[in-house]
């Protein structure tokens, strides 16, 4: 296990931010490897919940559906091929609930989401290390799950594409990293041949409008313990705003700003073995729940096969 703390291994979670009870995205955020030959398990949960939400840009709370949550349990893993690519995959399952009204609430399998992360660039400046990180992502349905149904909805079955660029500068322990991403998104079929957004369109699809992600962290690492602070900021770009007092709609204008933190515990005591915890709040949205977030992990890095340069 030597060479895998050499490279200060930590398993980078896939968690999806549910905000709206929809996953937003899955979160590259982690500017470490896991080396070549590795594989890291990971298994997480995450609570959501929110009890007002902005209609368009105005906020307000909705009695009839009192608070909105839902329970994540996802499963995945990180596979070094080599010290400079990462191939990821997390598959969650899903349970939304309404503390009040006749709405029923969702279960099931959401999306298998995949990732390739390449160290493009990593070149020591002043007294420091800056790296850049190119991430190409994506998501397709699994489960046979109903996207017309927000905010109950477990997702939006909708076949996503992304790219990401990360930067990060670390002097010593302490670090500072800031992301962008664009998502495509494809259009979805809901089980009704006309709806209204703006206009009136009679067919049983829906164009769904792709999405940004902007990211900004920082915070202390460490082979034992890991600190961060993180500021994010997603929009679709398109959309329109939920009309008053009806229900949210896949295609809808979604915006929202979020502050959060992150820590990870290395065990010194079982090598490889990884608590991670955190959670994020909601501090301003649009078409978005105000959700308070907290998710917890365990992760498992292993060998899988020695290298040569190891034998």
């Amino acid at each position: 296990m030597k060479k895998a703390l050499q490279y200060k291994v930590y398993c980078m979670a896939l968690v999806g931010i549910m905000l709206s009870t929809v996953a937003v995205a899955q979160t590259e955020t982690d500017a470490l490897m896991i080396p070549k030959n590795y594989f890291c398990a990971a298994g997480v949960y995450t609570h959501n919940s929110w009890d007002k939400y902005w209609e368009g840009t105005f906020k307000r709370e909705n009695l009839n559906l009192g608070t909105v949550s839902s329970d994540i349990i996802a499963l995945g893993g990180n596979y070094g091929l080599s010290n400079k690519v990462n191939v990821l995959f997390m598959v969650p399952y899903v349970q939304t609930h309404v503390s009040a009204g006749t709405l029923k609430n969702n279960t099931g399998i959401q999306d298998i989401n995949l990732a390739v992360k390449w160290l493009a660039f990593n070149q020591e400046l002043g007294g420091g290390f800056l790296t850049f990180h190119a991430i190409a992502s994506g998501s397709l349905p699994l489960g046979n799950y109903q996207a017309d149904y927000l905010p109950l909805s477990i997702g939006v079955r909708s076949k996503n594409i992304a790219l990401r660029g990360l930067v990060n500068y670390q002097i010593g322990r302490f670090f500072v990293a800031g992301a962008g991403q664009y998502m495509r998104r494809d259009n979805i079929t809901i089980d009704r041949d006309a709806y209204y957004t703006t206009q009136m369109h009679y067919t049983n699809q829906v164009a769904m409008p792709n999405v940004t992600n902007f990211l900004f962290s920082t915070g202390f690492r460490s082979l034992k313990f890991n600190a961060e602070a993180t500021l994010t900021h997603m929009n679709t770009i398109g959309g329109f705003d939920i009309t008053k007092n009806n229900m949210p709609f896949p295609s809808n204008n979604m915006e929202a700003t979020a502050a959060g933190a992150v820590f990870k515990y290395m065990f010194q005591s079982i090598p490889g073995l990884e608590f991670t915890a955190g959670g994020s709040y909601v501090l301003k949205g649009r078409n978005y729940g105000q959700n308070l977030s907290a998710f917890g992990g365990v992760y498992y890095v292993f060998s899988v096969k020695k290298d040569k340069s190891e034998k």
